[in-house]
């Protein structure tokens, strides 16, 4: 009678953590997906940004739940190196939703809202377009290499959560050539 009693009592602990791994497991699987998506939402927000640098802050119509940002402090940070910022524009890598002035943009894709911030503008290897520095349109030797213009370097950075649960949430910081 002990003995059995040891038994089921040893199969009633190994029960009882069998199912504590698979509820852990669940609950950890859970996690991992919801970051996934908060980290996809995030890529959608610097995919916007991206279209917001090329068109040089002129966005003809928004997208849907998209919040632009004030003209002036965008074509400031489009326009020049970081040291050439006037105004008080704000160059920290800290987004804080609840300040406006803390992001550029912020844009709803799905059940996220995305953040996105100009924290540094860096000027590239070569500067505006001055048209053909050369007296021909051809190389002139065969060992000349043509460089490829880039004429800023953006880092970004990107905080994206989710509308009803603000702790599902990642951070993404991109350095953009264009």
């Amino acid at each position: 009678m002990v003995f059995v009693l040891i038994l089921a009592a040893i199969s009633l602990a190994m029960t009882l953590a069998m199912l504590i791994m698979v509820s852990g497991g669940s609950y950890v699987s859970g996690q991992q997906k919801r970051f996934r998506t908060a980290v996809e939402a995030g890529r959608g927000g610097m995919e916007a940004m991206f279209q917001m640098i090329s068109s040089r802050g002129n966005v003809g119509t928004p997208f849907p739940g998209q919040v632009l940002p004030t003209a002036g402090a965008l074509g400031a940070k489009l326009a020049g190196p970081t040291a050439s910022w006037t105004g008080g524009l704000d160059n920290s890598s800290i987004i804080d939703p609840a300040v406006p002035a803390s992001y550029d943009m912020s844009i709803d894709l799905g059940v996220y809202r995305v953040y996105t911030k100009i924290v540094d503008t860096v000027d590239g290897n070569s500067g505006a377009d001055e048209g053909l520095i050369k007296t021909g349109v051809v190389n002139s030797g065969s060992g000349e290499v043509t460089v490829v213009s880039v004429p800023y370097l953006y880092t970004i950075e990107v905080l994206s959560q989710g509308i009803a649960n603000p702790t599902e949430r990642s951070k993404l910081s991109v350095l953009y050539q264009y």
